[in-house]
């Protein structure tokens, strides 16, 4: 099924024939430099797995991107429910993921506008969080691209105390932003 399509992206469900483009993905060190490690085989059928349950859940999830002019898997954009606590949890997180080789093209942008703004209109969302490692700066300049208002710093529970990425920054955009994106 495809949720949003925009004028260069289509966010659709996850595919036969996405597994081997999201398995490259994720191994990466290029793409997971901001996460506690690459992932093998294995965690990533793990992870289309989780998001695939996610969808069935809730009717949402972590959409797969497909490019429209070449019909390529290039990642995920979308929701999910983050499973630490934290004085901002339970909340609703934005998330993407690109191949490296679609970064700074406006993809990461163009999706993210576009969940946002079918949360807000179509599942009615009242408000979205995203955060990521202090070191992530592309990742928090799509934040910043797409309205997001940054709420703080915060340590990330799930990480090992001195670690490198355990500080986090925390955006949020409440649902009486419009971004005026249109999808189909």
């Amino acid at each position: 099924m495809i949720y949003i399509e925009i004028d260069r992206l289509i966010l659709r469900d996850w595919i036969s024939g996405d597994e081997e483009p999201f398995i490259q993905l994720n191994a990466d060190e290029k793409v997971m430099r901001f996460f506690p490690e690459t992932l093998t085989a294995p965690d990533s059928l793990q992870l289309i797995e989780k998001i695939k349950k996610h969808f069935a859940d809730y009717g949402y999830g972590l959409f797969a991107v497909e490019r429209k002019d070449n019909k390529k898997f290039i990642g995920f954009t979308g929701f999910s429910h983050p499973s630490f606590i934290s004085n901002f949890t339970p909340c609703i997180e934005i998330g993407w993921r690109l191949n490296h080789a679609e970064w700074n093209k406006g993809f990461a942008t163009e999706a993210a506008k576009a969940c946002i703004q079918y949360g807000f209109d179509k599942l009615e969302l009242k408000e979205i969080y995203s955060f990521t490692s202090v070191h992530n700066n592309p990742s928090e300049k799509v934040m910043k691209k797409i309205g997001m208002k940054k709420e703080g710093i915060f340590e990330h529970p799930a990480l090992e105390e001195n670690y490198y990425l355990k500080s986090h920054v925390l955006y949020k955009i409440s649902n009486e932003y419009n971004i005026n994106i249109r999808y189909q």
